[in-house]
């Protein structure tokens, strides 16, 4: 290759690499979950990731309600297992709803139990969808609900 053909090629990297990099990491910060943490006295600290929550229902049979003590064992339970599955966990109370086959409002309270985890795998999701049925079968629930990352389940 003689030396003119040298630095025209030259030049093309050099040209690409102004043009094409900036865009990129531009592209990237912009289509990244943590847009806007770059820079930021957060970038670069530790993180969790994933987010997974149970809902304790205050009732049995679907509206029969049960005592505070009764729920407050229960989300105690969810609360210990998730504490030990993930790290911590952490509860807070809210009001479900759903209308019955005959059009009628249902309401019951509820306590959303939820952990943050630096990782999801196969087992820990195995282990909360088995508490989750056996939540729903202690209190004779037709499904108990899951959220995992945002997408709502339904444990029949």
């Amino acid at each position: 290759m003689n030396k003119k053909s040298w630095m025209i090629a030259a030049a093309f990297v050099v040209l690409l690499t102004l043009v094409f990099l900036p865009v990129q990491q531009s592209y990237s910060a912009e289509g990244s979950e943590t847009a806007g943490i770059t820079g930021s006295a957060l970038d670069g600290k530790f993180h969790l990731s994933h987010v997974i929550k149970i809902y304790v229902p205050s009732t049995v049979k679907g509206n029969i309600p049960i005592t505070e003590e009764a729920q407050q064992r229960f989300v105690d339970e969810a609360l210990t297992n998730f504490s030990e599955w993930f790290g911590g966990a952490t509860a807070v109370d809210g009001e479900g709803a759903w209308v019955d086959k005959d059009k009628t409002l249902i309401k019951e309270n509820v306590t959303i139990v939820y952990a943050f985890a630096e990782k999801l795998d196969k087992k820990s999701i195995d282990q909360v969808v088995a508490y989750a049925k056996q939540l729903k079968e202690d209190l004779a629930q037709s499904s108990v609900s899951l959220e995992v990352d945002g997408k709502m389940y339904f444990i029949e």
